[in-house]
């Protein structure tokens, strides 16, 4: 099992164009992907589930990746939060 924590730097958080992006990248793993916000844990491939989360500018998120491809799950989708959010 691979996380990294990340600060929210888009000053409109994760709201719908990101997210469509971000569920279109974690569907590219086989590994089991979530994204926790203040104990609220979410599978980051359900769209809805993700808009539920409410992330907003300035809000940490932990992005746990856990199955055979982990490694580069989690160095991608770190990279993707980077260029993204």
């Amino acid at each position: 099992m691979k996380s990294f924590e990340y600060v929210i730097k888009d000053s409109l958080g994760i709201h719908a164009r990101p997210a469509g992006m971000l569920v279109k990248e974690v569907k590219k793993y086989e590994s089991k992907i979530t994204i926790a916000k203040e104990g609220k844990e979410i599978d980051a491939s359900k769209l809805m589930a993700l808009m539920a989360l409410a992330v907003k500018c300035g809000n940490n998120v932990m992005v746990t990746c856990d199955g055979a491809d982990e490694e580069t799950a989690c160095a991608q989708l770190q990279k993707f939060f980077e260029e993204n959010l």
